[in-house]
């Protein structure tokens, strides 16, 4: 299959925004989906971004020509660390259900490694359910740092 990494643009954000539930119904959490799509396109192309992504796509014949399909995603943020400087926080990679297992996972992160020593950043972090182990496996082959000693805190405002 043809995949091509490129970065989203913002017409992409209702097939992302369709793939993140995608995901919550995975994670058994499709009611925690609250952002709306309107949100999402402005915080990811509105006057001051606060996440970016790469979109994994494949040529999609369409009746108006070459169109392409995104089967897949990976979106990021700038976080800081008062220890590490600068790193990226990797908040999803998504793969739609039918495509995971065919190498779009690796692609999207290989790009994400690329983009965080361009942008000269200390690190990419990031969280998986402890339960998901495709996942757990899958970032083990980075040789990921799994560490069991903190806890995870939010609050709602």
């Amino acid at each position: 299959m043809d995949i091509k990494i490129r970065r989203a643009v913002k017409e992409d954000c209702p097939r992302l925004l369709e793939l993140i539930k995608e995901l919550a119904l995975y994670e058994k959490a499709p009611q925690e989906v609250t952002v709306t799509l309107e949100h999402f396109i402005e915080s990811g192309f509105g006057e001051k971004p606060v996440w970016w992504a790469f979109a994994a796509t494949s040529p999609q014949p369409s009746p108006e020509g070459e169109g392409e399909e995104i089967h897949g995603f990976a979106l990021y943020y700038i976080r800081y660390s008062t220890w590490k400087g600068q790193r990226m926080y990797l908040e999803d990679i998504i793969v739609t259900e039918k495509m995971r297992g065919k190498g779009l996972g690796k692609l999207l992160l290989d790009r994400l490694i690329i983009e965080a020593k361009e942008k000269k950043l200390s690190g990419i972090v990031w969280q998986v359910l402890e339960w998901n182990e495709p996942a757990i496996n899958f970032y083990k082959k980075y040789n990921a740092s799994f560490d069991a000693e903190w806890v995870n805190c939010t609050i709602g405002v």
